[in-house]
């Protein structure tokens, strides 16, 4: 579980987003950071159970940095004032379907899928859905999968028209429409400290697998 001093810790980064905060209360910065990498681990370790790929990478290697890319950005805030890790077969940066846990309190969630994959990617999962879009209804209508995601599929953005090569009364065309495939379940902060915080997690991330297994066999 994540201790209240790491929430604490990036409520007041939020507050003072300024490197002169942080290097003056740098032994909490690692402190925090030191327990999310500690949860990240775990949760490494309980997904590695069903889906071993993913146990190949320690927690280092699955978390983002706390610094901000702000060359293209309006907001100048040199950090950001979540921690994030993505977990998958390939690595964070890999170009496929994966994990993702974001803890940032009053803002917190446990997610996966494929965000905004590459047009050639996107058709490949397109293709896919359309030629086998049986199998992806039961993935999606699935009772463990509605439970862990009510809201069901994100597309992240939708096109407004079919995509090219496909009919408007094609059966699967709500989901040839998106453009990602993302579900996501909200973590409170409570939650973010409950001893069952990587049970959940990790519950939440085997509903999701099935689903992320077929949009990884269409880009493979």
């Amino acid at each position: 579980m994540l201790q209240k001093d790491t929430l604490l810790f990036l409520k007041n980064l939020k507050k003072n987003n300024n490197k002169l905060w942080l290097d003056a209360n740098r032994k909490q910065y690692e402190a925090a950071k030191a327990n999310y990498l500690a949860v990240v681990q775990e949760i490494i370790d309980a997904v590695a159970l069903f889906d071993p790929a993913v146990g190949n990478f320690k927690a280092k290697d699955c978390v983002f940095r706390v610094n901000r890319d702000v060359r293209f950005s309006k907001d100048k805030s040199p950090y950001k004032t979540n921690m994030g890790a993505s977990f998958s077969g390939g690595g964070k940066k890999a170009k496929e379907a994966g994990y993702y846990f974001h803890a940032e309190p009053g803002q917190s969630f446990a997610a996966g899928g494929f965000y905004m994959p590459e047009p050639a990617e996107l058709a490949k999962i397109r293709q896919e859905i359309d030629y086998n879009f049986d199998d992806w209804k039961k993935i999606v209508a699935d009772k463990k999968f509605i439970k862990h995601f009510p809201g069901g599929v994100d597309g992240v953005s939708l096109l407004v028209r079919p995509p090219k090569g496909y009919d408007e009364n094609n059966s699967a065309i709500d989901y040839l429409k998106m453009k990602g495939f993302i579900v996501s379940r909200s973590l409170s902060d409570t939650d973010l400290t409950s001893k069952n915080l990587v049970k959940e997690i990790a519950a939440s991330f085997a509903a999701m697998k099935p689903m992320i297994d077929f949009l990884n066999h269409a880009v493979q």
